[in-house]
């Protein structure tokens, strides 16, 4: 068989399994694959099936950028170019392209096969790789333009981020301090931030800071968030028949201790808001560029949160991407707190980026949530100010010891909620 009528055999074994390989295992995958290239001709040898089976799992010309930890993101002009988002770069056009119109279907069929959720032959669809990397395909006149969004095998710590130069100790210390709560009272926390600014970054990256014993729904419209340091933890996705509000509503029907929505940007906010008001605690992330803009995004429609419940949100932490010595990096720019209301929510900020200056304002102490876990707790707001900056010297210290990986920082903390005085002699903190 010549080359030619091999690539058309191929094609169509590949439409033949549009929407049939999505979350099934390697194995499976194989059986699936080899049972349609049989079906399609039934003379191939096993060579010709192991060609087709390695084939449909190479997606060139981006393979290699999909297994690069660097990449963020991949986007496929159609037949014009290729242009990838590389961390701490920005975003850059490749040598490569693809050659024809006939090489573009070839990959839009293989990603079609492993559509899980509604018609693999719709016009925009929205798929997962067997690695996790995430694929939007919209079709065109002129061929299909691709999307794909890498996910790191190995999630940043906050410790990464640290060293990456996002945030301080002192400002880790604090966000520890709202995901744990003293264990009486974690913060309901909002997340701001633009497109790729590094929302779900962090919020992942607090992940290590939750209490083993606190039972945990995750929300998301596609799986990004790692969630491997919690045992009790209850993973959904929004599928076309059921919405981000549906499953949101129904959370409260599965004795959540916290509720984290992966992004909140339609009706479940109203939904959010009420778990909050009974008790649950909630975390998401939203497209908003300062703490303001979260709180005129809640107030207006889809959302249309009333004015007066805002202030069960505790805190608001906005992540960019901003330009230092003509690299693209990320910031916390601002910290802030609700603080009540007068003619509109007020808000307390406790840290600001200068982008004139790329420096950064001393964190402030909390006063808000730290009133409310002083009452909550009988501990003086004092004390909770030096527990926030001790949190922090131990991130410190791991830091200086090399442990920064997710479930390390994770195994240390849930140590420090059994025994803290035996975590802080072990690591000679005073």
């Amino acid at each position: 068989m010549d080359e030619q009528s091999f690539f058309e055999l191929e094609f169509e074994i590949f439409n033949s399994l549009a929407g049939k390989l999505g979350g099934l295992s390697e194995q499976d995958v194989n059986k699936k694959i080899e049972l349609a290239s049989k079906t399609k001709n039934p003379a191939l040898s096993k060579e010709d099936i192991d060609r087709i089976t390695n084939d449909a799992k190479l997606f060139e010309p981006v393979d290699k950028y999909i297994n690069e930890e660097d990449i963020e993101d991949i986007m496929i002009n159609s037949t014009k170019n290729i242009f990838v988002y590389k961390s701490g770069v920005g975003q850059l056009k490749t040598p490569e392209h693809v050659n024809d119109r006939r090489e573009l279907d070839m990959l839009v069929a293989k990603i079609r096969m492993y559509v899980s959720e509604g018609k693999p032959e719709r016009s925009i669809v929205d798929v997962h790789l067997p690695n996790g990397s995430r694929v939007n395909v919209v079709d065109s006149p002129i061929g299909a333009n691709i999307t794909i969004r890498n996910f790191r095998r190995t999630a940043l710590s906050i410790i990464d981020l640290i060293n990456m130069g996002e945030m301080s100790y002192n400002m880790a210390g604090r966000f520890w301090l709202y995901a744990e709560g003293l264990k009486v009272r974690p913060a309901n926390l909002i997340i701001g931030g633009m497109p790729a600014s590094g929302k779900t970054t962090l919020l992942n990256a607090m992940f290590s800071f939750f209490r083993p014993e606190q039972r945990i729904v995750v929300i998301e419209d596609t799986y990004e968030l790692n969630t491997d340091t919690q045992e009790n933890c209850v993973r959904l996705e929004t599928t076309s028949d059921t919405t981000m509000q549906d499953l949101v509503k129904n959370s409260l029907r599965m004795r959540p201790d916290m509720i984290i929505i992966g992004e909140v940007r339609g009706a479940e906010a109203k939904d959010m808001m009420t778990a909050m008001n009974i008790g649950k605690i909630s975390m998401g992330t939203i497209h908003a560029s300062t703490s303001r803009d979260v709180v005129t995004r809640l107030q207006h429609t889809p959302m249309s949160v009333e004015k007066d419940i805002i202030p069960l949100i505790d805190s608001i932490i906005v992540v960019s991407q901003v330009n230092e010595n003509n690299k693209s990096v990320r910031k916390i720019t601002q910290v802030s707190e609700i603080a009540g209301i007068e003619t509109q929510v007020l808000l307390s900020d406790l840290y600001m980026y200068d982008y004139k200056t790329h420096k950064s304002s001393e964190i402030l102490p909390s006063v808000t949530y730290r009133d409310t876990l002083s009452k909550l707790t009988g501990v003086p707001p004092t004390e909770i100010v030096a527990e926030e900056q001790r949190r922090g010297r131990i991130l410190q210290k791991l830091n200086e010891l090399g442990v920064r990986d997710l479930k390390g920082i994770n195994e240390m903390c849930r140590d420090y909620y059994d025994n803290p005085d035996r975590v802080l002699q072990r690591l000679k903190i005073s």
